[in-house]
């Protein structure tokens, strides 16, 4: 038996008469279930309630179709389905009224027109089909319904606990500004003092200081500045973390030319020159952005060649991030590719990632001075912008920065 198939229940104590209406609905897609007394079709709607309709004679022994009828309808799940009387008797307007009374929906005549029938069935069938899809449809809905429900249940809860995190968030960032004003102020503080101190012994003592003492004196007040630095360097890091960010489109040719005025001074007394090649305008947190073309600038400068003229050179392209075929960049998001290239002193390949750690130096202080935070700013202002940021060289050949910042 096919599944799903709509069924009918065919009620009559004649076999013929059971046999002529399967034969009349034929090759229809229908499921008779035949029932040969009024009782027997109560047996059979007891265990079976899914019936698109029911055929039945009105003249049985025993219990008849009326009587049949009224039982039927007695049953709240039942009591819907409905019937046709198939009879030979229709004489009175009494016992029509009392065939509708019973439950009927419509009474036939026999013998019966086939095409009358079918049509009749059809309509009952029909109406069945649509009322079961749309319980379906009910039924999906309500089970859609409870998704939702458990889903918006989920999602208020990871909403209170983001709003907790949140609120952490809000609180370490009040630590944080704390630590920022104690930092550049009650930190700074005692290192102005001894500077002070230091410059006034220096002045007023200096010819009776041996030289000793002189190269002492001096030494405090080297590492008095470098503390002050890398105060400054810590606090340029942490404010680099916490900023908001006021992402604005901006003409890098701006940012350089800006960077050039600051940094005039150190250019000049390394001979340097800077050549740029931009294409079309980025959007970035403009005043970060002048940061990090800062310290790049500064690293070049720190570690240039001392024979040689420093070289710098910047340019830009949007890429694809499809093309890039890179792990960290999504592969359907635009991207401004920001080369910045030197001809310093380079470093070795295997220090590609350790270069931007805080605190991290490739060189000693005495060759080099820094408080090894400079390339860090960099990488965390890269990642302010939601990019990525790496680097290669080889030694004494000059040092590359790859800059991937998304177009929009």
């Amino acid at each position: 038996m096919v599944e799903n198939a709509i069924k009918i229940l065919i009620v009559d104590d004649k076999k013929e008469n059971l046999l002529s209406l399967q034969v009349i609905l034929a090759d229809r897609g229908y499921q008779f279930v035949e029932a040969t007394s009024g009782k027997d079709a109560l047996r059979i709607l007891l265990k079976n309630q899914d019936f698109a309709i029911i055929l039945m004679d009105v003249q049985m022994p025993l219990m008849d179709g009326f009587e049949t009828a009224e039982l039927i309808r007695q049953s709240d799940k039942l009591k819907h389905v409905p019937i046709i009387f198939l009879t030979a008797n229709m004489n009175t307007t009494e016992y029509i009224f009392k065939g509708y009374q019973s439950g009927a929906v419509d009474y036939m005549i026999k013998p019966l027109s086939p095409e009358i029938l079918q049509a009749k069935v059809m309509v009952f069938t029909e109406l069945f089909k649509k009322n079961r899809e749309l319980q379906i449809k009910e039924e999906e809905t309500k089970a859609l319904n409870e998704i939702i429900l458990k889903s918006n249940s989920e999602l208020a809860s990871q909403y209170a606990a983001i709003e907790k995190h949140a609120e952490e968030l809000r609180k370490k960032n009040m630590e944080l500004d704390a630590f920022t004003y104690i930092s550049s102020h009650d930190l700074q503080e005692p290192l102005r003092k001894i500077q002070t101190f230091v410059n006034l012994l220096l002045s007023n003592e200096y010819p009776n200081l041996s030289e000793d003492g002189k190269h002492k004196f001096n030494r405090i007040l080297y590492s008095t500045n470098r503390m002050r630095e890398l105060i400054n360097s810590l606090l340029t890091f942490s404010r680099t973390t916490i900023v908001d960010r006021r992402f604005e489109k901006v003409d890098l040719n701006t940012v350089i030319s800006d960077v050039k005025i600051a940094l005039h001074e150190n250019l000049l007394e390394k001979n340097a020159t800077i050549t740029t090649d931009f294409h079309g305008v980025i959007t970035i947190i403009p005043f970060q952005f002048v940061q990090l073309m800062e310290n790049l600038i500064h690293n070049a400068i720190k570690f240039s060649r001392t024979e040689v003229p420093l070289e710098i050179n910047i340019k830009s392209q949007l890429v694809s991030g499809a093309n890039l075929e890179k792990e960290k960049l999504a592969p359907n998001v635009d991207y401004c590719h920001i080369s910045f290239g030197d001809n310093g002193i380079g470093f070795e390949p295997q220090h590609s990632e350790k270069i931007f750690g805080v605190f991290q130096k490739l060189h000693s202080k005495d060759m080099y001075d820094g408080t090894g935070i400079g390339l860090a700013i960099v990488k965390k202002i890269v990642e302010n912008h939601n990019g990525h940021i790496n680097a290669t060289g080889e030694p004494m050949k000059g040092a590359t920065f790859n800059i991937y910042i998304p177009a929009s």
